[in-house]
């Protein structure tokens, strides 16, 4: 919802209501991840994207009759490869896809979702996306549609009972921590073990971080690649003369002091957590040793140093001197990046990059002609 939210939010605005249709589950080789959001409008216009063009086709007329019905429906594309084209989904995925009505009525609380997600404020939307037939068939209990909305130290609307809406609570705002999007299932009492309601919870957390530790030349690159790639960039460095917003204009901000001091001051502010990435590229000992003590030891999703393999085994002797153990050690990507044989700031820039995503989703960095088997990765590694 995220990238058509401009849209989205004037046509609610004016009171007309919207088809809006959101990927919730994905499997194989599916296109977009669960999130991606189509919308059509009064006008008749498609926002956003589903599939890349796979399935948008169909969709579009569904989520014009659930426009018009305000009845949602749940629908899944994707067939086995061999006879992808017979539903348009060529790449062999396969995509569970919700398709509701967005007006006032259905989503009163749009306007504060919007003013949170532009705030950089965290804010979980709960949808029942799917619910359990009774034996004569429907939703006996009213369940689909039925939305809860979750920020860190409050709820509004309800899933139906006190008890579900405690449950989802609490798991929520696991995933909303961890900035991941998805679905989970509960018991219509909110029976962790139950599987009557499918909740789908998109996830609006604030981009992740990417801290680069020395103001050099590849800082500047890394700085654009990470900023395209969705990070929210810092450039940290003790020498006021480098650290400047003249040199780093694609990042969010430069800060100049000393990188161990700044990356601890941060972690006690509590503005760290498990999706931030740091790349200590100052190669220079008396910035890494006391930086990466700092930074092996917090639940960071990645620490990278660069240096040559000569300056990583000195590297290794001397954050061993100064106590870290060997597990935390382990944690060190050092030289940082993947083997792509880059030379240029750029390049280089495009193999942290790579060797981030690998780390994210559990790739193994190899040429996908080389390998057999989904090119798509089921999630983040574990």
């Amino acid at each position: 919802m995220r990238d058509v939210l401009d849209d989205l939010e004037r046509w609610w605005a004016e009171g007309e209501p919207v088809g809006m249709a959101t990927v919730v589950a994905t499997w194989r080789s599916a296109p977009r991840p669960a999130g991606a959001t189509m919308l059509v409008g009064p006008d008749g216009a498609a926002v956003g994207s589903l599939s890349g063009g796979c399935v948008e086709g169909a969709v579009y007329e569904l989520a014009r009759e659930v426009a018009g019905s305000g009845t949602p429906a749940a629908q899944r594309y994707g067939v086995s490869d061999s006879d992808a084209f017979a539903v348009g989904l060529t790449c062999g995925g396969i995509l569970d896809v919700y398709v509701e009505r967005v007006d006032r009525d259905s989503f009163p609380q749009l306007d504060e979702v919007a003013r949170s997600i532009r705030a950089g404020t965290p804010v979980a939307v709960v949808t029942c996306v799917a619910a359990a037939t009774g034996p004569d068939g429907g939703d006996p209990e009213g369940r689909l549609g039925r939305r809860m909305l979750v920020w860190a130290g409050r709820t509004a609307g309800s899933l139906g009972t006190r008890r579900l809406d405690d449950a989802a609570t609490d798991d929520v705002r696991g995933l909303l921590a961890a900035g991941r999007t998805g679905t989970v299932t509960y018991g219509y009492s909110g029976e962790r073990r139950g599987d009557e309601l499918t909740l789908f919870v998109a996830a609006y957390a604030p981009p992740p971080r990417m801290i680069v530790l020395g103001a050099i030349d590849f800082a500047a690159a890394l700085a654009r690649v990470g900023r395209f790639l969705g990070y929210r960039v810092t450039v940290c460095d003790a020498r006021p003369v480098f650290a400047t917003a003249r040199r780093f204009p694609e990042a969010d901000e430069v800060v100049v002091d000393w990188p161990h001091r700044y990356l601890r001051a941060e972690a006690e502010a509590g503005r760290l957590d498990e999706r931030t990435v740091v790349c200590v590229l100052t190669h220079d000992p008396k910035f890494d040793v006391p930086v990466l003590q700092v930074a092996l030891r917090l639940p960071l999703a990645y620490v990278g140093a660069m240096g040559s393999r000569r300056t990583h085994e000195q590297r290794l002797a001397q954050l061993r001197a100064a106590g870290l153990a060997e597990a935390e050690l382990a944690r060190l990507a050092s030289p940082l990046g993947l083997d792509l044989g880059a030379r240029t700031p750029e390049e280089t820039a495009v193999s942290i990059a790579a060797e981030l995503i690998s780390a994210r989703w559990g790739g193994s960095g190899a040429r996908l002609s080389t390998l057999t088997g989904p090119i798509h990765h089921e999630g983040p590694a574990a």
